[in-house]
């Protein structure tokens, strides 16, 4: 008497379990490798939001007592905290012994932004730069009119129609100003310049503002705006690097750019989770951190606070910065 053997079928319970686990593993493969292509730059900027829905699976592979799709499911939890939990936790900050400075930046949605609301965080706050982005002709005449010019009084311009302007604002004086232009669609341009701060060293200064990945064709100007960001020197002058990205912690072009020297100011204080741009101007998206204060690895974060902007779709990021002393002569 023979005993046949049938091929082994996992059950529908289990199938299932398998089934639901399988996106996330496939998202930590995509996030840890860095396959920022096509649809999946979109994507990947909820990777905070899909960390707590890959517990789903594993409650469902332990409702269903399926122990292997379970492990699976825990590992790949866990690979997603690794990642993202970071930006929840303070991290050690450079002994940095010179001035306090106050960098506030806001993309002010094609100059149709409460330019109100910028100032009076420039007042309250005490801001020392201010950077902004899609910044327009009116904007600037309304900043002016409100009294801006009365407290920043150092610049670095580029409005225009539209979103392509630029502009940098500071208490102290700027020199070596310039404006840089991008290859993106949108023709965006990065104002910049150098601001001596007295007791400091000179610090190169930058409105970053890259392409958005609003739709595929735009990925390849994404990625070359960002790959055209000023890397940091940490060997030579200091950097600030601070606007619109569009782009979070979890895509590679912009860990590529911090790997050069910079630190993301909000994660570093543990703020790296607060986010700056979504539903704010009525749209149905959750929110996501595209807005960012880069800051040299030499220089300290002391704090960083989100601020709402009225007429954006984006929220304004200030960022509390100590710098090195300048060195004796």
């Amino acid at each position: 008497m023979t005993i046949g053997h049938r091929a082994w079928r996992p059950s529908r319970g289990g199938l299932l379990c398998w089934l639901a686990v399988a996106p996330g593993v496939g998202w930590v493969l995509v996030r840890s490798i860095g396959l920022d292509r096509g649809p999946l730059v979109q994507a990947l900027a909820f990777t905070p939001y899909v960390t707590i829905a890959s517990l789903a699976p594993l409650v469902l592979a332990l409702a269903l007592r399926r122990r292997a799709p379970a492990i699976v499911a825990a590992l790949t939890t866990l690979a997603l905290v690794a990642l993202v939990a970071p930006r929840a936790l303070p991290a050690a900050q450079p002994n940095a012994t010179g001035p306090t400075v106050r960098v506030l930046t806001a993309n002010l949605l094609a100059g149709a932004a409460d330019p109100a609301a910028v100032v009076e965080v420039v007042h309250a706050r005490q801001v020392d730069l201010l950077l902004v982005q899609e910044f327009t002709p009116t904007a600037q005449a309304e900043l002016d009119r409100l009294g801006l010019d009365m407290v920043l009084v150092h610049r670095q311009l580029n409005p225009a129609v539209g979103t392509p302007g630029s502009g940098l604002y500071a208490r102290h004086p700027l020199s070596d100003g310039g404006i840089r232009q991008l290859r993106g669609a949108w023709g965006f341009t990065q104002a910049y310049a150098t601001v001596t701060v007295p007791g400091a060293p000179p610090v190169r200064v930058e409105s970053a503002h890259p392409a958005a990945p609003y739709a595929v064709d735009q990925v390849e100007f994404w990625h070359a705006d960002l790959a055209a960001q000023p890397a940091a020197t940490p060997d030579g002058p200091l950097s600030i690097l601070a606007g619109d990205f569009n782009a979070t912690l979890d895509h590679g072009p912009l860990r590529t750019l911090l790997d050069t020297g910079y630190v993301d100011a909000a994660a570093s204080v543990g703020a790296g989770l607060t986010g700056t741009w979504g539903p704010y101007d009525g749209d149905l998206i959750p929110p996501v951190v595209i807005d960012h204060v880069l800051v040299d690895r030499r220089i300290a974060v002391r704090d960083v606070t989100v601020h709402p902007l009225p007429g954006s779709d984006h929220r304004m990021v200030l960022a509390e910065l100590r710098l090195p002393a300048a060195e004796s002569r």
